[in-house]
């Protein structure tokens, strides 16, 4: 998720800018470098190639999800077109089986504080009364929360093809703090729980909306971006699945947010 300045437009989950690196050996150099043929398969499924960063094994994309080289395999192998509409609700062709518990903990590198935040997430998703339970554990969750450093808040993945959720949302503590507000700090979180059960960004197609910058069309897809019935077609500026917030938001489900929420579980 990426951060915006309350001076420009709101939106969700990732830092302002860009993370830029030098370095004088041009080994290291072309170790991080993003080639051309990577960022083809990105935009092949469907995803902004817009200040695309490596991040250890992965690419992170749109500000906060996560695509490993597996992912990108496949990006020609199954193009098909995404809808492209106005700020709806939208999800991946992967969801997670339900009915089931998605159990969520800390690694141990977590601040002992975000056990609280966890906590708020759980307490926000079951209040919707779903077909998806969550609860925190101790650990080993299906849902891991570990440590990570970037320019972005947090980071996940989708739903596995075999219905589980992705099992891991990567937080910079450094950027949310290791004793964040508990409010804040859930609506990132909860955010990226959404990615791991198979929400796209709710602005996707033009994630200008909420982070301002130029427009991006993000042309075809295999992970799918398709629209939630019965969210609407118009500009939806509260949603918990955009693409950037403002510091220090919070934001619970909105009505529409809920709709989509209960038509996939």
């Amino acid at each position: 998720m990426k951060f915006t300045s309350f001076s420009s437009k709101l939106g969700m989950l990732a830092l302002a800018g860009s993370l830029l690196a030098s370095c004088a050996e041009k080994t290291e150099i072309a170790k991080d470098q993003i080639t051309p043929e990577a960022i083809a398969k990105i935009q092949a499924l469907g995803f902004s190639s817009a200040n695309v960063q490596r991040d250890g094994d992965a690419y992170i994309v749109e500000g906060d999800i996560r695509l490993t080289d597996r992912d990108l395999a496949a990006a020609y192998s199954n193009g098909k077109l995404l809808r492209v509409g106005s700020e709806e609700q939208y999800r991946t062709t992967n969801l997670v089986k339900a009915p089931r518990v998605v159990t969520i903990s800390l690694s141990n590198k977590m601040p002992a504080s975000y056990a609280a935040v966890v906590d708020e997430v759980v307490r926000r998703y079951n209040a919707e009364n779903l077909t998806l339970t969550f609860s925190r554990v101790a650990s080993g969750g299906n849902i891991v929360l570990t440590t990570a450093n970037g320019s972005y808040l947090a980071s996940a993945g989708f739903p596995t093809s075999a219905g589980a959720p992705y099992n891991q949302v990567n937080v910079n503590t450094r950027a949310i703090g290791t004793n964040p507000n508990v409010n804040y700090a859930a609506t990132i979180i909860a955010h990226e729980v959404g990615h791991c059960i198979g929400f796209r960004h709710t602005d996707y197609m033009d994630r200008s909306y909420s982070c301002g910058g130029s427009t991006s069309n993000e042309g075809a897809s295999t992970v799918g971006a398709i629209l939630v019935p019965g969210t609407p077609a118009a500009a939806d500026p509260n949603s918990w699945m955009l693409a950037c917030i403002g510091s220090g938001q919070n934001r619970y489900f909105n009505a529409n947010d809920r709709t989509a929420l209960n038509y996939l579980y």
